[in-house]
């Protein structure tokens, strides 16, 4: 309450204030001028360092990420400060979005489940799974397609359209097999949507001999990693974004993957490393 006073002297009387608090001026005038304990300079410096954190996932990650940036830093601290912090500093990670709309396309050429829900892989370019997702613009809607690879959650392929075609998803394979280097015994994962079914795209899998597997019909959680990337990208960028253009939505959405989500996220799965540090990591050992 001392601090509420001190912030807002400027605006009105400390008398007032005082009352309306049910505080003393005397207790307020000793407390300004007695020596700051070292739990508050600590909280001030953990305060700075926290809020960095926040500010620079674009105000998205909450405790415990920042915990872990602060961690990083050189600081001791436990879980709960960081959580009192933030709570005092009004830091608070973006809420979530509505759903999005169903593909009605016809299907084809239907692969069993082979990936089982198993979303850990023991190296790189050993599971891929892939999705696409529809971000709206005042131009229309946006498609994007992506391929994770399971063992980093790194983005390895992705493509957008303004259309929702089986060119689309082709795309975000062919990116992903060139960048990753052609890589043999493996095996990709998606829905059943028309475009994963489409020939272009089971013929780019069969001529480079990727192992086809689709979730169950219906069921949204045998590609529940995907899903989860759909929603960190609509949380924590696309929300609170109003698009003018599709072009503008394609480059914040470039701009969150390879600037952001790849090289920096922490993400849990992979034990609060971005998925860059992770593969990095994983070829040091």
């Amino acid at each position: 309450m001392f601090g509420f006073v001190a912030k807002h002297r400027g605006v009105w009387p400390v008398s007032w204030m005082c009352d309306a608090l049910g505080v003393s001026r005397s207790g307020f005038h000793a407390w300004l001028t007695r020596p700051r304990s070292a739990r508050a300079l600590q909280d001030e410096l953990l305060g700075a360092a926290i809020r960095a954190s926040f500010v620079r996932s674009d105000r998205t990650y909450g405790a415990r990420r920042v915990w872990h940036d602060v961690l990083a830093e050189g600081f001791e601290c436990g879980l709960h400060g960081i959580e009192r912090l933030m709570q005092m500093n009004a830091l608070r990670a973006r809420p979530r979005r509505r759903q999005l709309p169903k593909d009605v396309g016809e299907r084809s050429s239907i692969a069993p489940n082979v990936l089982e829900r198993e979303f850990k892989a023991e190296g790189p370019n050993q599971k891929w799974v892939a999705d696409f997702t529809y971000i709206w613009t005042a131009e229309g809607w946006l498609y994007v397609a992506v391929v994770i690879d399971l063992f980093s959650r790194r983005i390895v392929g992705w493509s957008m359209k303004d259309a929702m075609t089986g060119q689309m998803v082709t795309d975000a394979l062919m990116m992903a097999i060139w960048r990753r280097g052609r890589p043999k015994e493996l095996l990709h994962h998606s829905d059943q949507g028309s475009q994963y079914t489409s020939e272009p795209f089971q013929r780019l899998m069969a001529d480079n001999g990727v192992t086809c597997s689709m979730s169950r019909s219906g069921n949204v959680w045998d590609n529940a990693a995907a899903e989860s990337f759909f929603s960190s990208l609509k949380i924590e960028r696309v929300k609170r974004k109003v698009y003018r253009t599709r072009d503008q939505a394609r480059a914040d959405v470039f701009d969150y993957i390879e600037r952001f989500y790849n090289p920096t996220r922490r993400h849990s799965t992979i034990g609060y490393l971005s998925p860059m540090q992770y593969e990095e990591r994983a070829m040091k050992a």
